[in-house]
């Protein structure tokens, strides 16, 4: 019996074929050109033209930008003719102005610090020496009474005194006062008669001594005033 079965299977069969891999043509005898080196060529070729291009776009690029410079040169377009540059410029005057605006009140803020320090250290110092003033009356008081011409309390005194005279203490008294003219500003007069030896005007004698510093009078002097002679 025939096998129609197998016959059919070797029909079904797809026909075999065979690729000639040899590098040398046979009828030729040239070397014939891989598959993989022309596709590699082709892509080398393809790569190269995409670099040119790049480089060519890129050149051109370039070449305009310089020609716009060079054109807006020649028509003579400046910065501050641009807008956008224009609103830079405007923008960074003001932030300039804006520096020199906070750099002025720094400096008048310095200043003003710097003088209301300077006035409490004053003010400090005008009530210490306004407060030692009933001591210095006393020591004076016992300076007159002949108490302090010897002895460790004659030498706390004279250092208490060059102390005082250091912060700028001036002692209005009768070594200071007597003949010097009358000026109401810093001395009271507690009486005026006339006087045969001191001028009109001028001070006779000192009731009570007086203390200034600088312009500051911290406490006027009382004294006698000669009303000239009678």
């Amino acid at each position: 019996m025939p096998h129609h079965g197998n016959d059919e299977e070797q029909e079904r069969e797809e026909p075999v074929s065979f690729q000639d891999k040899r590098r040398i043509d046979p009828e030729t005898g040239k070397v014939r050109e891989q598959p993989g080196q022309a596709a590699a060529g082709g892509a080398a070729e393809a790569g190269g033209a995409a670099e040119g291009d790049a480089l060519s776009q890129a050149e051109q690029i370039l070449n305009e930008a310089g020609g716009d410079s060079a054109d807006a040169s020649d028509e003579g377009v400046t910065g501050a003719q641009d807008p956008d540059y224009a609103d830079v410029s405007a923008r960074e005057e003001e932030l300039r102005n804006d520096l020199l605006r906070i750099q002025a009140e720094f400096v008048n803020y310095k200043r003003r610090v710097e003088r209301d320090r300077d006035v409490a250290k004053e003010n400090a110092v005008q009530s210490v020496l306004t407060a030692m003033l009933p001591v210095l009356d006393d020591v004076d008081a016992a300076r007159a009474a002949g108490d302090l011409t010897d002895g460790p309390f004659a030498a706390i005194a004279a250092k208490l005194d060059t102390v005082l005279t250091g912060f700028g203490l001036q002692r209005h008294d009768q070594e200071a006062l007597a003949g010097q003219p009358f000026d109401p500003a810093h001395h009271e007069a507690v009486i005026r008669q006339p006087h045969e030896e001191v001028p009109e005007e001028h001070i006779v004698q000192v009731f009570r001594n007086g203390y200034v510093r600088g312009e500051r009078v911290l406490r006027a002097a009382q004294v006698m005033v000669s009303a000239g002679e009678g």
